[in-house]
Protein backbone atom coordinates (compact mmCIF):
# COMPACT_ATOMS: atom_id res chain seq x y z
CA UNK A 1 0.00 0.00 0.00
CA UNK A 2 3.21 2.44 -0.09
CA UNK A 3 2.56 3.30 -3.40
CA UNK A 4 -0.67 5.00 -1.97
CA UNK A 5 1.52 7.39 0.42
CA UNK A 6 3.39 10.80 -0.83
CA UNK A 7 6.66 11.27 -1.29
CA UNK A 8 8.53 14.37 0.62
CA UNK A 9 11.62 14.58 -1.58
CA UNK A 10 12.24 17.56 -3.08
CA UNK A 11 11.26 16.16 -6.68
CA UNK A 12 10.42 14.34 -8.63
CA UNK A 13 7.27 15.52 -6.89
CA UNK A 14 4.15 13.99 -6.42
CA UNK A 15 1.78 13.78 -9.53
CA UNK A 16 -1.44 14.86 -9.63
CA UNK A 17 -4.20 12.14 -11.00
CA UNK A 18 -5.09 14.52 -13.56
CA UNK A 19 -1.72 15.32 -15.02
CA UNK A 20 -1.14 11.40 -15.27
CA UNK A 21 -3.97 10.94 -17.36
CA UNK A 22 -3.02 14.16 -19.72
CA UNK A 23 0.23 11.85 -20.41
CA UNK A 24 -1.97 8.66 -20.61
CA UNK A 25 -2.59 8.62 -24.30
CA UNK A 26 -1.57 6.52 -27.17
CA UNK A 27 1.45 7.16 -29.35
CA UNK A 28 0.71 10.53 -31.79
CA UNK A 29 2.48 12.11 -34.96
CA UNK A 30 4.56 14.95 -34.04
CA UNK A 31 4.84 15.82 -37.42
CA UNK A 32 1.21 16.27 -38.00
CA UNK A 33 -0.73 19.40 -37.94
CA UNK A 34 -2.42 18.96 -34.56
CA UNK A 35 1.38 18.41 -32.81
CA UNK A 36 1.87 22.47 -33.72
CA UNK A 37 -1.72 23.30 -32.15
CA UNK A 38 -0.15 21.18 -28.84
CA UNK A 39 2.91 22.68 -28.96
CA UNK A 40 2.71 26.30 -29.26
CA UNK A 41 0.21 27.56 -26.78
CA UNK A 42 2.71 25.35 -24.15
CA UNK A 43 5.86 27.37 -25.22
CA UNK A 44 3.66 30.90 -24.90
CA UNK A 45 2.38 29.97 -21.51
CA UNK A 46 5.68 28.93 -20.18
CA UNK A 47 6.35 32.40 -20.43
CA UNK A 48 4.48 33.53 -17.97
CA UNK A 49 5.69 30.85 -15.21
CA UNK A 50 8.92 32.50 -16.05
CA UNK A 51 7.99 36.25 -15.76
CA UNK A 52 9.24 36.97 -19.23
CA UNK A 53 8.36 38.83 -22.50
CA UNK A 54 11.39 38.71 -24.25
CA UNK A 55 12.16 35.77 -23.40
CA UNK A 56 12.38 32.46 -25.54
CA UNK A 57 11.38 29.37 -24.39
CA UNK A 58 13.37 26.18 -25.65
CA UNK A 59 12.64 22.70 -23.86
CA UNK A 60 14.85 19.57 -24.32
CA UNK A 61 14.26 15.66 -23.87
CA UNK A 62 16.62 16.14 -20.32
CA UNK A 63 16.48 16.93 -17.07
CA UNK A 64 17.72 20.34 -15.37
CA UNK A 65 21.54 18.99 -16.06
CA UNK A 66 20.99 18.96 -19.59
CA UNK A 67 19.36 22.70 -19.34
CA UNK A 68 22.52 23.79 -17.32
CA UNK A 69 24.56 22.16 -20.27
CA UNK A 70 22.48 23.42 -23.36
CA UNK A 71 22.76 27.15 -21.66
CA UNK A 72 26.55 27.03 -21.74
CA UNK A 73 27.23 25.66 -24.84
CA UNK A 74 24.98 27.84 -27.17
CA UNK A 75 26.60 31.17 -25.42
CA UNK A 76 29.97 29.96 -24.42
CA UNK A 77 33.73 28.98 -26.08
CA UNK A 78 36.41 27.44 -24.19
CA UNK A 79 38.62 29.19 -22.55
CA UNK A 80 35.66 31.45 -21.62
CA UNK A 81 35.76 33.00 -17.70
CA UNK A 82 32.57 32.36 -15.86
CA UNK A 83 31.74 33.33 -12.34
CA UNK A 84 29.71 31.07 -9.78
CA UNK A 85 29.72 31.07 -5.83
CA UNK A 86 29.42 27.23 -4.22
CA UNK A 87 26.99 27.16 -1.69
CA UNK A 88 25.49 23.69 -2.10
CA UNK A 89 25.71 20.73 -3.73
CA UNK A 90 23.78 21.98 -6.71
CA UNK A 91 25.62 25.07 -7.32
CA UNK A 92 28.87 22.08 -7.09
CA UNK A 93 27.75 20.55 -9.78
CA UNK A 94 27.44 23.14 -12.12
CA UNK A 95 31.17 24.25 -11.71
CA UNK A 96 31.98 20.78 -12.37
CA UNK A 97 30.03 20.51 -15.85
CA UNK A 98 31.45 23.94 -16.36
CA UNK A 99 35.27 22.62 -15.81
CA UNK A 100 34.66 19.79 -17.72
CA UNK A 101 33.48 21.41 -20.81
CA UNK A 102 37.07 23.54 -20.90
CA UNK A 103 35.77 27.24 -19.32
CA UNK A 104 37.55 28.82 -16.85
CA UNK A 105 35.91 28.94 -13.70
CA UNK A 106 36.32 31.60 -11.17
CA UNK A 107 34.44 30.06 -7.94
CA UNK A 108 33.63 31.89 -4.55
CA UNK A 109 33.58 29.87 -2.09
CA UNK A 110 31.04 30.08 0.57
CA UNK A 111 29.70 28.15 3.69
CA UNK A 112 26.81 25.50 2.77
CA UNK A 113 23.83 26.98 4.67
CA UNK A 114 24.48 30.70 3.06
CA UNK A 115 23.18 32.18 -0.60
CA UNK A 116 24.35 33.63 -3.46
CA UNK A 117 26.70 36.47 -2.05
CA UNK A 118 25.86 39.46 -4.29
CA UNK A 119 28.53 41.83 -2.42
CA UNK A 120 31.31 39.35 -3.43
CA UNK A 121 29.51 39.39 -6.78
CA UNK A 122 30.22 43.09 -7.31
CA UNK A 123 33.69 43.33 -5.61
CA UNK A 124 35.06 40.36 -8.60
CA UNK A 125 32.89 42.19 -11.33
CA UNK A 126 34.78 45.60 -10.68
CA UNK A 127 38.14 44.14 -10.56
CA UNK A 128 37.44 42.59 -13.91
CA UNK A 129 38.47 45.77 -16.20
CA UNK A 130 38.80 43.74 -19.04
CA UNK A 131 35.36 41.97 -18.71
CA UNK A 132 36.60 38.58 -19.18
CA UNK A 133 33.75 37.08 -16.88
CA UNK A 134 30.97 36.25 -19.53
CA UNK A 135 28.18 34.57 -17.03
CA UNK A 136 27.49 34.51 -13.47
CA UNK A 137 26.07 31.51 -12.97
CA UNK A 138 23.34 31.41 -10.04
CA UNK A 139 21.69 28.75 -8.45
CA UNK A 140 18.02 30.56 -7.12
CA UNK A 141 16.93 27.59 -4.64
CA UNK A 142 19.74 25.24 -3.37
CA UNK A 143 18.10 22.09 -3.04
CA UNK A 144 20.63 20.55 -0.94
CA UNK A 145 20.48 23.19 1.88
CA UNK A 146 17.06 24.77 1.52
CA UNK A 147 18.13 28.13 0.54
CA UNK A 148 16.77 30.80 -1.41
CA UNK A 149 18.96 33.55 -2.99
CA UNK A 150 18.08 37.01 -3.93
CA UNK A 151 18.46 37.24 -7.75
CA UNK A 152 17.38 40.25 -8.04
CA UNK A 153 20.06 41.29 -5.54
CA UNK A 154 22.50 39.90 -7.74
CA UNK A 155 21.66 41.56 -10.65
CA UNK A 156 21.71 44.74 -8.81
CA UNK A 157 25.46 43.82 -7.93
CA UNK A 158 26.08 43.14 -11.94
CA UNK A 159 24.69 46.64 -12.44
CA UNK A 160 26.62 48.61 -9.82
CA UNK A 161 29.70 46.89 -11.39
CA UNK A 162 28.69 48.06 -14.29
CA UNK A 163 29.49 44.99 -16.15
CA UNK A 164 28.32 43.25 -19.17
CA UNK A 165 28.42 39.38 -18.06
CA UNK A 166 25.23 37.30 -18.61
CA UNK A 167 24.03 36.30 -15.92
CA UNK A 168 22.45 32.20 -15.93
CA UNK A 169 20.07 30.96 -13.20
CA UNK A 170 19.01 27.90 -12.25
CA UNK A 171 15.54 27.51 -10.59
CA UNK A 172 14.86 23.77 -11.35
CA UNK A 173 13.78 23.29 -7.88
CA UNK A 174 11.87 27.37 -7.69
CA UNK A 175 9.80 27.85 -10.86
CA UNK A 176 6.17 27.06 -10.75
CA UNK A 177 6.37 27.45 -6.89
CA UNK A 178 7.83 30.28 -6.02
CA UNK A 179 7.90 33.91 -7.35
CA UNK A 180 10.61 33.96 -10.16
CA UNK A 181 10.70 37.25 -12.39
CA UNK A 182 13.20 36.68 -15.66
CA UNK A 183 12.79 40.25 -17.13
CA UNK A 184 12.65 42.35 -13.86
CA UNK A 185 15.51 40.33 -12.44
CA UNK A 186 17.68 40.66 -15.72
CA UNK A 187 18.49 36.77 -16.20
CA UNK A 188 19.58 35.95 -19.19
CA UNK A 189 19.22 32.15 -19.46
CA UNK A 190 16.76 30.60 -16.89
CA UNK A 191 16.66 26.85 -16.59
CA UNK A 192 14.27 24.47 -14.87
CA UNK A 193 12.92 20.79 -15.47
CA UNK A 194 9.57 19.15 -15.38
CA UNK A 195 9.84 16.84 -12.70
CA UNK A 196 9.01 19.56 -9.80
CA UNK A 197 6.92 22.75 -9.43
CA UNK A 198 5.46 21.44 -12.93
CA UNK A 199 4.24 18.23 -11.14
CA UNK A 200 5.31 15.70 -14.13
CA UNK A 201 7.44 13.11 -14.54
CA UNK A 202 11.62 13.47 -15.45
CA UNK A 203 12.46 13.97 -18.55
CA UNK A 204 11.92 17.62 -19.96
CA UNK A 205 14.61 20.40 -19.44
CA UNK A 206 12.69 24.00 -19.85
CA UNK A 207 14.40 26.69 -20.41
CA UNK A 208 14.51 30.75 -21.22
CA UNK A 209 16.83 32.63 -22.86
CA UNK A 210 16.79 36.31 -23.48
CA UNK A 211 18.03 38.55 -26.66
CA UNK A 212 21.37 38.46 -25.03
CA UNK A 213 22.14 35.08 -24.59
CA UNK A 214 20.50 34.12 -27.98
CA UNK A 215 23.07 36.68 -29.59
CA UNK A 216 25.49 35.21 -28.02
CA UNK A 217 25.01 31.95 -29.87
CA UNK A 218 26.41 33.81 -32.93
CA UNK A 219 30.19 33.99 -31.27
CA UNK A 220 30.10 30.41 -29.46
CA UNK A 221 32.14 28.15 -30.17
CA UNK A 222 31.55 24.88 -27.95
CA UNK A 223 29.95 21.95 -29.89
CA UNK A 224 26.78 21.42 -29.49
CA UNK A 225 24.38 19.08 -31.11
CA UNK A 226 21.48 17.27 -29.39
CA UNK A 227 21.41 20.99 -26.99
CA UNK A 228 21.54 23.17 -30.08
CA UNK A 229 19.06 25.98 -29.55
CA UNK A 230 19.11 26.97 -32.79
CA UNK A 231 17.90 23.88 -34.25
CA UNK A 232 15.15 23.67 -31.66
CA UNK A 233 13.95 26.48 -32.13
CA UNK A 234 13.97 26.50 -36.23
CA UNK A 235 12.13 23.28 -35.55
CA UNK A 236 9.48 25.14 -33.19
CA UNK A 237 9.09 27.90 -35.33
CA UNK A 238 8.20 25.24 -37.91
CA UNK A 239 5.51 23.86 -35.86
CA UNK A 240 8.40 20.69 -34.89
CA UNK A 241 11.09 19.01 -33.15
CA UNK A 242 14.39 18.16 -35.05
CA UNK A 243 14.11 14.87 -33.20
CA UNK A 244 11.41 12.82 -31.38
CA UNK A 245 9.72 15.13 -28.89
CA UNK A 246 8.82 13.77 -25.49
CA UNK A 247 4.81 14.01 -26.21
CA UNK A 248 3.52 12.67 -23.22
CA UNK A 249 5.59 15.56 -21.07
CA UNK A 250 4.47 18.07 -23.75
CA UNK A 251 0.46 17.14 -22.99
CA UNK A 252 1.39 16.97 -19.40
CA UNK A 253 2.92 20.36 -19.26
CA UNK A 254 0.03 21.52 -21.28
CA UNK A 255 -2.49 20.07 -18.40
CA UNK A 256 0.53 21.33 -16.00
CA UNK A 257 0.12 24.85 -16.66
CA UNK A 258 -3.74 25.07 -17.04
CA UNK A 259 -3.76 23.95 -13.25
CA UNK A 260 -1.39 26.68 -12.30
CA UNK A 261 -3.50 29.52 -14.32
CA UNK A 262 -6.62 28.03 -12.84
CA UNK A 263 -5.37 27.80 -9.29
CA UNK A 264 -3.45 31.13 -10.17
CA UNK A 265 0.46 31.97 -9.75
CA UNK A 266 -0.26 34.16 -6.66
CA UNK A 267 -2.34 31.51 -4.69
CA UNK A 268 0.21 28.79 -5.94
CA UNK A 269 3.44 30.82 -4.73
CA UNK A 270 1.11 31.77 -1.26
CA UNK A 271 0.30 27.56 -0.86
CA UNK A 272 3.96 26.98 -1.21
CA UNK A 273 4.55 29.69 1.29
CA UNK A 274 1.80 28.41 4.02
CA UNK A 275 3.10 25.39 3.65
CA UNK A 276 6.65 25.76 4.21
CA UNK A 277 6.11 27.90 7.32
CA UNK A 278 4.17 24.81 8.93
CA UNK A 279 7.23 22.45 8.50
CA UNK A 280 9.65 25.18 9.87
CA UNK A 281 6.93 25.66 13.09
CA UNK A 282 7.69 21.75 13.29
CA UNK A 283 10.85 22.01 12.98
CA UNK A 284 11.51 24.86 15.79
CA UNK A 285 8.96 22.76 17.89
CA UNK A 286 11.20 19.59 17.71
CA UNK A 287 14.24 21.70 19.05
CA UNK A 288 16.25 21.15 15.40
CA UNK A 289 18.17 24.11 13.57
CA UNK A 290 17.18 24.50 9.66
CA UNK A 291 20.41 24.25 7.24
CA UNK A 292 19.25 27.73 5.81
CA UNK A 293 21.69 30.25 8.22
CA UNK A 294 19.00 33.03 8.27
CA UNK A 295 14.53 33.51 7.61
CA UNK A 296 15.58 35.36 4.30
CA UNK A 297 16.86 32.55 3.01
CA UNK A 298 14.42 29.80 4.08
CA UNK A 299 12.99 28.45 0.60
CA UNK A 300 9.35 27.67 0.27
CA UNK A 301 10.22 24.05 -1.70
CA UNK A 302 12.46 22.52 0.83
CA UNK A 303 13.49 22.43 3.99
CA UNK A 304 16.87 20.77 5.22
CA UNK A 305 17.24 20.48 8.95
CA UNK A 306 19.87 18.96 11.07
CA UNK A 307 19.80 16.39 13.38
CA UNK A 308 21.37 15.94 16.49
CA UNK A 309 24.94 15.44 17.24
CA UNK A 310 25.62 11.87 17.33
CA UNK A 311 22.86 10.78 15.08
CA UNK A 312 23.06 9.44 11.53
CA UNK A 313 20.33 11.57 8.89
CA UNK A 314 20.27 8.68 6.49
CA UNK A 315 19.51 6.05 9.31
CA UNK A 316 16.95 8.44 10.18
CA UNK A 317 15.03 8.36 6.14
CA UNK A 318 16.02 4.79 5.25
CA UNK A 319 14.09 3.94 8.30
CA UNK A 320 11.21 5.86 7.85
CA UNK A 321 11.07 4.29 4.07
CA UNK A 322 11.79 1.05 5.46
CA UNK A 323 9.37 1.22 8.29
CA UNK A 324 6.58 3.12 6.94
CA UNK A 325 7.14 2.91 3.15
CA UNK A 326 7.60 7.01 3.29
CA UNK A 327 10.65 9.13 1.30
CA UNK A 328 12.00 12.20 2.45
CA UNK A 329 15.41 13.52 0.97
CA UNK A 330 18.90 12.48 1.71
CA UNK A 331 21.27 15.02 2.90
CA UNK A 332 23.70 15.87 -0.46
CA UNK A 333 27.24 16.90 -0.41
CA UNK A 334 28.12 18.23 3.23
CA UNK A 335 25.14 17.11 4.03
CA UNK A 336 25.45 13.98 3.88
CA UNK A 337 24.51 12.14 7.11
CA UNK A 338 24.17 15.12 8.76
CA UNK A 339 20.82 16.54 7.74
CA UNK A 340 17.58 15.15 6.09
CA UNK A 341 15.35 17.16 3.93
CA UNK A 342 11.47 17.53 3.47
CA UNK A 343 10.65 18.47 -0.13
CA UNK A 344 7.32 20.62 0.43
CA UNK A 345 6.48 21.70 -3.38
CA UNK A 346 4.03 20.64 -6.29
CA UNK A 347 0.68 18.74 -5.58
CA UNK A 348 0.46 19.24 -1.74
CA UNK A 349 -1.76 20.30 0.88
CA UNK A 350 -1.39 21.20 4.44
CA UNK A 351 -3.35 17.54 5.51
CA UNK A 352 -0.82 15.51 3.54
CA UNK A 353 2.06 18.11 4.68
CA UNK A 354 0.54 16.71 8.50
CA UNK A 355 0.71 13.32 7.05
CA UNK A 356 4.78 13.84 6.44
CA UNK A 357 5.73 15.52 10.04
CA UNK A 358 3.53 13.05 11.37
CA UNK A 359 5.65 9.83 10.11
CA UNK A 360 9.16 11.80 10.48
CA UNK A 361 8.11 12.43 13.75
CA UNK A 362 7.19 8.68 14.13
CA UNK A 363 10.98 7.80 12.44
CA UNK A 364 12.76 9.98 15.19
CA UNK A 365 11.06 8.45 17.91
CA UNK A 366 11.87 5.23 17.14
CA UNK A 367 15.11 6.15 16.61
CA UNK A 368 15.46 7.41 20.54
CA UNK A 369 15.94 11.28 18.49
CA UNK A 370 15.44 14.03 21.55
CA UNK A 371 12.21 14.95 20.27
CA UNK A 372 8.40 14.91 21.81
CA UNK A 373 6.25 12.86 19.79
CA UNK A 374 3.60 15.32 18.25
CA UNK A 375 4.90 18.20 19.22
CA UNK A 376 6.01 19.51 15.23
CA UNK A 377 2.45 18.31 14.16
CA UNK A 378 0.67 20.36 17.24
CA UNK A 379 3.02 23.00 15.94
CA UNK A 380 1.87 22.89 11.81
CA UNK A 381 -1.64 22.18 12.88
CA UNK A 382 -2.09 25.34 15.03
CA UNK A 383 -0.04 27.59 12.42
CA UNK A 384 -2.30 25.78 9.46
CA UNK A 385 -5.98 26.44 11.49
CA UNK A 386 -4.62 29.86 11.79
CA UNK A 387 -4.19 30.39 8.43
CA UNK A 388 -6.36 28.37 6.62
CA UNK A 389 -9.24 29.18 3.96
CA UNK A 390 -13.04 27.64 3.39
CA UNK A 391 -12.63 24.66 1.08
CA UNK A 392 -15.04 25.40 -1.35
CA UNK A 393 -17.42 22.15 -1.94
Amino acid sequence: MSDQNPVFIPGPTNIPDRLRNAMHVQTRDHRSPDFVETLAPVLRDCKRIFGTEAGEIITFPSTGTGGWEAAITNTLSPGDKVLIARYGMFSHRWIDLCQRHGLDVEIIECPWGSGAPADLFEERLKADDAHEIKVVLVTHNETATGVRSDIAAVRGAMDAANHPAMMFVDCVSSLASMPFEMDAWGVDIAISGSQKGFMLTTGMAILAASPKALAAMETAQLPRTFFDFRDMMNANNAGGFPYTPPNQLIYGLKESLEMLFEEGLENVYARHHRLAEGVRKAVEAWGLKLCAQSPELYSDTVSAIYVPEGFDSNQLTDHAFSTYGVSFGIGLGEMNGKAFRIGHLGSLTDVMVLSGLATIEMAMADLNYPIELGSGVAAAQEYYRKTTQKVDV
